[in-house]
């Protein structure tokens, strides 16, 4: 890694120095934060010392408003226009690059993800050269939190980029990319961790408030953002139309599981009944199964259209027809057949694990949540040791050997 290169959004990024021309924030977040997993297993200073790089570079490109955007450069803001009206103007399936905001973004975890970087950084030695930069972004956190509790995509507010048209997105109050739960996640490390008072009351507002954005039935979802006003499902990218969202409403389903966990209030498990039941509702016939071309390895699993008009309950499947942004377009029907494959307009569910976990969580004894609850704690709880999750378990030889191809890395960066 010493003297390595790598892409990042097309620009070089050298990891001698820490530097990138354009960060990929939702890039970073595994490898940042693989380095202090590594730092902790091995007690080795040199991961902790990478890891210092990182957390460098993410001080050096944070906004003056206290969060981040997707990318910044080091050539400075002109040559980040620069890339915004040529690069990121041709993009057709990235949007969100075709205009310059000049704000930070919750999107892809672009915030959160350095937020609790820069935080595990600070509590991990105490060391005060985080501690400003961190009471900046919870600072950020704070400001641009909505009076009702939700966050909108982008902050500080910009209404300066309607498209095709429709009204420009990222003020909405935002679930989508888990958005909302990072959010929470993140402020409930800084009550634990650092035991700020300031930021529980915000948590709460914001937890209840999505017992108020689930929709009411036939339709109990989730959408994945939300009008300010009125809290009602509202549209995004041209791809991402107004809807019912039936992969976010599965994640919300084990979100309102874990703030169960965390409060041990059944209002949060209210709710999931009626969207479990929804989720079963939308099961689509073998005839579209097939025209879907798509299977699952799990036989419990059922496909559901991802879009589900909040209005009519019908399925919104998304197609394109041309090749770049200047002779194509996206458009919508209820035609399941060559959908767009970049984000898929159906998905597998497993209604029947939602319910059996369902059940476990309400097994729980309510003391024992009580108890046990970082948010109803008193005293400071450590952050979790890792971050860095594997999907599958790794054999004793696979570490021998991961580790050899390590320790010849680093020799040869020397």
């Amino acid at each position: 890694m010493g003297r390595g290169k790598a892409q990042s959004l097309g620009r070089a990024h050298n990891y001698e120095s820490g530097a990138c021309s354009y960060n990929g924030l939702y890039q970073w977040q595994v490898i940042v934060h693989l380095l202090l997993d590594a730092y902790h297993a091995t007690g080795d200073e040199f991961y902790y010392e990478a890891a210092e790089k990182v957390a460098n570079v993410l001080i050096w490109g944070k906004l003056e408003c206290g969060g981040w955007n997707y990318v910044f450069d080091f050539a400075g803001e002109n040559s980040l226009k620069e890339w915004y009206g040529t690069v990121g103007k041709s993009g057709w399936r990235l949007e969100e690059f075709r205009h310059y905001y000049g704000n930070a973004t919750y999107d892809d975890l672009g915030t959160i993800s350095a937020a609790k970087f820069l935080l595990r950084m600070y509590v991990e030695k105490n060391d005060p050269a985080y501690k400003a930069p961190l009471e900046k972004v919870i600072h950020f956190i704070l400001e641009s939190q909505y009076p009702v509790g939700g966050w909108p995509q982008r902050y500080p507010l910009r209404y300066d980029h309607p498209f095709e048209g429709k009204e420009d997105y990222s003020s909405f109050i935002t679930l989508n990319d888990d958005v909302t739960p990072e959010i929470i996640d993140f402020l409930i490390q800084c009550y634990q961790a650092m035991g700020l008072q300031n930021i529980k009351e915000p948590i709460m507002r914001v937890m209840y408030l999505t017992i108020t954005l689930q929709q009411g039935e036939p339709y109990a979802g989730w959408a994945d953002q939300y009008t300010v006003t009125d809290l009602k499902p509202a549209h995004a990218r041209s791809y991402e139309p107004r809807s019912v969202n039936t992969g976010t409403t599965v994640g919300m389903i084990y979100q309102m599981m874990e703030y169960y966990k965390l409060t041990a209030d059944t209002r949060f498990l209210s709710g999931i009944p009626a969207a479990i039941k929804f989720l079963e509702s939308q099961k689509l016939p073998e005839t579209k199964l097939r025209k879907w071309h798509r299977k699952s390895d799990n036989p419990d699993e059922i496909l559901v259209p991802r879009f589900i008009d909040p209005d009519t309950g019908k399925p919104l499947y998304v197609h394109r027809k041309g090749g770049n942004i200047y002779n194509g377009k996206y458009y919508i029907d209820q035609n399941i057949e060559n959908t767009i494959a970049h984000y898929s307009s159906a998905t597998f569910v497993n209604s029947e694990q939602l319910r059996k976990d369902f059940d476990e969580v309400k097994k729980i004894d309510k003391n024992k949540l009580l108890s046990q609850s970082p948010l109803l704690s008193d005293e400071l709880c450590p952050l979790p040791k890792y971050y860095t999750h594997c999907p599958r378990l790794v054999t004793e030889k696979e570490i021998s050997n991961l580790m050899a191809q390590v320790k010849k890395t680093r020799l040869l960066a020397f």
